[in-house]
């Protein structure tokens, strides 16, 4: 009875007190809000991971341009992206972790009071130049895709917006965001930005050779819209290496390399080189043979068949230099984006410089990034088969190839790129299930829960098949 009476007399006591303990029920690890720059970061990132990744489950696109083949698992090869729900993984990666993170990102800068008006324009420009990147890879790999609606939280079942005047409305948006970025105004802080670390001049340039992709896309069904993009573009865009638009991944776990975590965390041993580059490389003699590829145990460069079981002691692997932990990714580069000068000028447009100069740029700017030389470049330049007055083909044959080489290790845009030049010939992979993919098949997922508009798109771009040719691809 005496501990009872004490009890209460304590009880009383704290009563009396008054004290407001709700304080203790503030999330103070977790905030109810996450920053703006946290979302922008992460989104970045997985846009990133996404196009860096060689996992059959995420990104096939190595095997798709002929770069590398494997030992083992051969269906993805073969053109089977359904099994692994390829298109599933690839759009919920566009939509959800890359878009929607860039959306509140902008919502969370608008919104906040205590941000300078100036600081917050360039940081919106930023995060729209971003989802021009992503919407850009949504439509370059389905055609038909939500848009106007995609993004909307009460609208479960998105209509699907037509390509082209998705694609149009990108290069408006690069546009406005390229007229509002000022350098004399702060973006995002050096650890919120991991492409530019803050560097509003370095993402004025990166928007602009952006803006002559997106042109570049569009130029043979809308020649007039290319070239003023492309004219706008030229003098602001990309003009040395060190404007590069770099993602750079870190020695220590999370944040390194997808292909790190893949081929070294995950000891996969089955990616090896495709003969298809390979054996072009040795042709030419080209000195980034040994840059893209190890010889096999026996000194030797051989490529693997597509589609067929490969060995990996005889067949060449890829260089262990793409899967260091601290392997940057490419967004955009100096390289990309003289390639697009070289073509500007074929088409005639009024661009700076003259072909030749804009594709030997190119060239020597890659063989250096890869590890060569500027003797190494000047000399496989003198090749004929290499030479832009005496190399064989057309201009699309000639840049086409050059450019399939170059974009080794950036396998998405290889493949826009080999659909739009439709050079070189890829072979065609044992037991492929189809002909040469140019767009990957709507999500099971849209096709179930979104079937009215999915209907729709389908039969809107020609129908839901991998050889359905999206708009632009016009030979």
């Amino acid at each position: 009875m005496k501990k009872l009476k004490i009890f209460f007399v304590a009880l009383l006591a704290l009563g009396a007190c008054k004290k407001d303990i709700t304080s203790l029920n503030d999330p103070t690890k977790r905030p109810a809000v996450a920053p703006a720059g946290t979302l922008f970061a992460y989104a970045t990132k997985s846009y990133s991971d996404a196009i860096t990744s060689a996992s059959v489950n995420t990104n096939v696109f190595r095997f798709v341009v002929g770069h590398w083949a494997m030992t083992t698992y051969q269906d993805e090869l073969q053109y089977d992206f359904n099994t692994r729900e390829i298109p599933k993984t690839w759009w919920t990666i566009m939509y959800r972790d890359v878009l929607q993170n860039l959306t509140k990102s902008a919502d969370f800068v608008r919104a906040d009071p205590l941000m300078d008006p100036a600081v917050k324009v360039n940081k919106l420009a930023i995060l729209d130049i971003m989802q021009v990147v992503a919407y850009s890879t949504v439509i370059n790999t389905f055609g038909n895709a939500p848009y106007s609606k995609a993004l909307d939280e009460n609208n479960l079942f998105p209509v699907y917006d037509d390509a082209k005047t998705i694609s149009l409305d990108l290069i408006k948006r690069l546009n406005t965001d390229i007229s509002k970025l000022n350098t004399s105004n702060n973006g995002f802080s050096d650890t919120e930005d991991l492409i530019y670390k803050g560097d509003i001049a370095k993402w004025i340039k990166f928007a602009n050779s952006l803006r002559m992709q997106q042109a570049m896309i569009l130029a043979d069904v809308d020649n007039d819209a290319a070239k003023a993009s492309v004219e706008a573009s030229d003098a602001g865009a990309i003009s040395a290496a060190a404007d590069n638009a770099s993602f750079i991944y870190l020695d220590g776990s999370p944040n390194q390399n997808p292909l790190f975590v893949d081929i070294v965390t995950g000891n996969r041993g089955d990616y090896v080189a495709a003969s298809d580059l390979l054996n072009k490389l040795k042709t030419l003699s080209d000195p980034r043979l040994g840059l893209f590829y190890s010889p096999n145990k026996d000194g030797l460069f051989v490529g693997g068949i597509s589609g067929s079981g490969n060995s990996l002691n005889a067949i060449s692997n890829p260089n262990p230099r793409l899967y260091a932990a601290n392997a940057p990714t490419l967004f955009m580069d100096y390289v990309e984006t003289e390639f697009f000068r070289a073509e500007a000028k074929e088409r005639g447009y009024a661009v700076s410089g003259t072909a030749a100069e804009h594709y030997n740029n190119a060239i020597t700017a890659s063989i250096i990034y890869w590890g060569g030389t500027a003797a190494d470049a000047a000399a496989y330049l003198t090749n004929p088969e290499v030479a832009y007055q005496t190399a064989s083909g057309t201009w699309r044959e000639k840049i086409g190839l050059q450019k399939w080489i170059a974009l080794y290790n950036r396998p998405f845009n290889g493949w826009t790129e080999l659909r739009r030049f439709d050079y070189p010939k890829i072979t065609p992979p044992v037991g492929a299930k189809s002909g040469f993919p140019v767009r990957l098949n709507y999500p099971t997922n849209e096709q179930q829960l979104n079937g009215a508009n999915y209907t729709a798109a389908a039969a809107a771009i020609g129908g839901d098949l991998v050889t359905t040719k999206l708009f632009w691809d016009k030979f």
